[in-house]
């Protein structure tokens, strides 16, 4: 899904650099500045030193003169706030408004204002919703590059997260085959003695209950009428 991070004149250098390593570590690489402070800020020594590593992002990144340039594809625009504005779109904590918005498949872009104002009311306006960070009530003010880091961390786990690497699940037995197993396993279980046939109460019903809560798959289904006709097999051996 297309994610792009938007930083509103950023005014240190330092934050460019840290907001390139935090959008790294949760593999994102879409950084766009709107009137950034140095032209250069991009190649400046205290932003490459900062990315820690992520140079990539630097290079991939771009400075625009507009905020229309910055948002030119996305769909959905969220700003981050400390405090909700008047007439502006609806305050959400980024773990209750993002998961939803990831089920849509929108364009997404966060939008972080400056370090010395925040973010600008006509700024906030166009936005689709307003994200605040839950802080502490005695000390709210987070750094730039740790706010950025936040919002990647919560918008990584609403599209999923990393996790292991996705195995393909083998397909589950279809009800044919589970019934077609179960009547193996009642003619089983009668030739050993276990289900008496005249007076069965619930026994397989519950089995067939069970073995639709498992979902076995059709290999395990294979080894369960395994299991039956061994079952049958050694009781037609032990009859005299």
């Amino acid at each position: 899904m297309a994610t792009r991070f938007v930083l509103i004149q950023p005014s240190h250098a330092g934050n460019v650099g840290a907001a390139a390593r935090a959008l790294k570590v949760m593999g994102f690489d879409d950084l766009v500045l709107v009137q950034p402070r140095w032209d250069d800020v991009l190649e400046r020594d205290e932003t490459v030193e900062r990315a820690s590593g992520a140079v990539d992002v630097l290079r991939k990144a771009r400075a625009v003169d507009t905020l229309e340039e910055a948002l030119d594809g996305m769909t959905h625009v969220c700003a981050t706030v400390m405090t909700p504005r008047d007439f502006g779109p609806p305050t959400y904590t980024p773990r209750e408004h993002l998961g939803p918005v990831a089920a849509q498949g929108h364009g997404v872009a966060f939008l972080f204002g400056s370090e010395r104002y925040g973010m600008r009311n006509e700024d906030v306006y166009r936005c689709h919703a307003a994200l605040r960070i839950p802080v502490s009530p005695d000390y709210g003010s987070l750094n730039l590059a740790a706010a950025i880091q936040v919002i990647a961390y919560e918008w990584r786990i609403a599209l999923g997260g990393f996790g292991a690497p996705s195995v393909a699940a083998a397909p589950v037995a279809d009800a044919a085959a589970v019934a077609g197993m179960l009547r193996h396993w009642e003619e089983a279980l009668v030739a050993i003695g276990f289900l008496d046939p005249a007076a069965p109460k619930k026994l397989m019903p519950r089995l067939n209950q069970m073995f639709n809560r498992a979902q076995p798959t059709t290999e395990e289904i294979h080894i369960l009428r395994g299991v039956a006709k061994a079952m049958a097999e050694a009781a037609k051996k032990a009859k005299p």
